[in-house]
């Protein structure tokens, strides 16, 4: 199977995300003012997401209605959003780029969709709906290799994975798995240090808000001893009391499980209950980090938030090593963190006069030419000085 990676994002008049093109790497860090389109970048994939599960009418309603989620600048109202990744989620993706195309029509709401994908054999396939007919041709030849019938506001994301034709639902089942699987991480502290149930049999994976913390961090102890290691390593490093990471269980070995701090010069180890904001977002961090089987894009907000800056430089080599099995979009406000990146790592974002976003305001090749003209200066010293734009 091909690794599954997103390599571009084209976006139109979707919120502020009025004509962006976002070239995608393993590890992409959006930077920049409130309001400068950070989280619509985000938005786009939770919103192709919930169409996988749900369907494109259920995905509309629940952002109010194209309407609302059409772009409200400037000075002619826009007709249409349009959606379109490329990259790799096929099996025989490696001499062709995978294509997916979504194209929402305001007045009347209707949709056109697009996928291209290799089959097995290493023959470029399209699916293209129109209406309500899905078309698949052979992309080489140009004929014609099969029609069905669709109803006219479902999605081919959610609608032909379930078909058994393999002409309909091969191309679409794969990049269906890859936008479904999509996960924006953001510990939920008060949910974290909650009592969570003892692992049974099987894989565990770290919830989206980390809510089951303790569980999963278990379950990493018993079926993982080397990512288990490296973890409480890299908390110890960081965490400069911190001796070990334990568990406790409150009503039963059986039923449920707490992590307990053993820290250095106390007694007795101190409940994550009463562990600072920060310790407990770094352990949720971590956990997700050294999950081993992540989803394909993971999204965070605000990774730095209430972490110690000595935290930073762990924090961003652990991201470039998970990003072997997952790809990450990350949005900061943080220069400590940007100084930290690689040109290549980040895109800055600004918000122009009609309110649309530029992202990414310059390119990469400009980032490392700023970047070289000032002999090696951070990118977040760059960043908060105005150099690469995107001002705070």
């Amino acid at each position: 199977m091909a690794e599954q990676r997103i390599s571009e994002l084209r976006v139109e008049n979707f919120r502020s995300l009025r004509q962006v093109t976002l070239p995608l790497g393993p590890v992409n860090v959006l930077i920049g003012p409130n309001g400068a389109g950070k989280t619509n970048v985000l938005e786009v994939f939770r919103f192709l997401s919930d169409i996988v599960h749900s369907d494109l009418r259920p995905a509309l309603d629940e952002r109010g209605g194209f309407e609302r989620l059409v772009f409200r600048g400037g000075d002619a109202h826009p007709d249409r959003i349009v959606i379109g990744i490329k990259g790799s989620w096929s099996p025989a993706s490696q001499e062709h780029s995978d294509e997916y195309r979504l194209v929402i029509h305001g007045m009347p709401l209707a949709r056109d969709e697009h996928f291209q994908f290799a089959n097995q054999r290493h023959r470029l396939r399209t699916i293209t709906i129109e209406d309500e007919v899905a078309t698949a041709q052979v992309a080489d030849s140009g004929e014609i290799a099969e029609e069905i019938g669709i109803q006219a506001l479902s999605s081919g994301l959610s609608t032909l994975p379930r078909l058994r034709s393999s002409g309909f639902s091969l191309g679409p089942v794969q990049v269906a798995a890859l936008l479904g699987s999509f996960r924006i991480f953001d510990v939920d502290v008060a949910q974290a240090i909650m009592p969570a149930r003892v692992p049974r049999s099987g894989a565990e994976s770290i919830a989206h808000n980390a809510a089951n913390l303790a569980g999963f961090l278990l379950w990493l102890r018993e079926h993982d001893a080397d990512a288990w290691n490296h973890l409480q390593a890299d908390a110890v490093d960081v965490l400069p009391q911190l001796e070990a990471l334990d568990f406790d269980y409150p009503s039963g070995a059986a039923h449920t499980v707490v992590v307990v701090l053993r820290e250095r010069g106390l007694r007795e180890p101190t409940p994550l209950l009463d562990a600072s904001y920060g310790t407990i977002r770094l352990l949720g961090l971590l956990a997700m980090l050294y999950d081993p089987d992540p989803p394909a894009l993971t999204c965070v907000e605000e990774i730095d938030h209430g972490l110690h800056p000595q935290a930073l430089e762990l924090l961003v080599e652990r991201v470039r090593e998970a990003s072997d099995k997952t790809q990450f979009i990350i949005a900061t406000h943080s220069p400590g963190l940007a100084d930290r990146l690689k040109p290549e790592e980040i895109v800055v974002c600004e918000r122009a006069d009609d309110g649309s976003s530029l992202i990414p305001a310059i390119s990469t090749a400009k980032v490392e030419q700023i970047v070289e003209a000032s002999e090696g200066m951070p990118l977040g010293e760059l960043w908060f000085s105005g150099a690469l734009g995107g001002d705070l």
